[in-house]
């Protein structure tokens, strides 16, 4: 969705900042589906490695907690507009839903990993889109939350 940008004395040119805040804004997306999906996962796992799995869970969702913020401001900084709502977020996600029930804790492992390695291989794409536009802040920020989701991918695959 292109939305109309606010005025700003940011020196980028206006297609860059346009780019660059719809890639923010689907990141944005893409991580807060991402957090609630693992924390679903934390809230409902259950077996014989509960108690670890559980932590993993909270631990790799506060990963993806963190920059959301940052993310929003960023796109507003541009002069754009941070679509960062439960239900813009599920509108424009571009991971798969949530399996309604597990059965295993491997399939528990199994959905998160894909997940995060979706939303991973996104961020890297939008930290090329953003690089070759010419807007190396919005980049640098995104190769921080790619390094993040590489390491909580890492977690959950040897976990798997």
């Amino acid at each position: 969705m292109k939305n109309k940008l606010n005025v700003t004395a940011n020196n980028l040119p206006a297609r860059v900042r346009e780019r660059s805040v719809a890639a923010l804004n689907q990141v944005l997306a893409d991580l807060t589906d991402l957090w609630s999906q693992a924390k679903q996962a934390h809230w409902n796992v259950r077996g014989p490695k509960f108690y670890a799995l559980h932590k993993l869970f909270d631990e790799v969702a506060g990963m993806v907690e963190a920059p959301l913020d940052d993310i929003a401001e960023r796109a507003v900084a541009l002069g754009g507009t941070a679509r960062g709502t439960v239900r813009m977020a599920a509108a424009s996600s571009q991971l798969p839903e949530w399996p309604m029930a597990p059965a295993t804790e491997e399939a528990f492992t199994a959905a998160l990993k894909d997940r995060f390695a979706v939303a991973a291989n996104a961020v890297r794409a939008a930290i090329d889109a953003a690089a070759q536009a010419g807007d190396a802040d919005t980049a640098d920020l995104l190769t921080g939350i790619s390094r993040d989701l590489d390491k909580a991918l890492w977690f959950l695959e040897a976990s798997a």
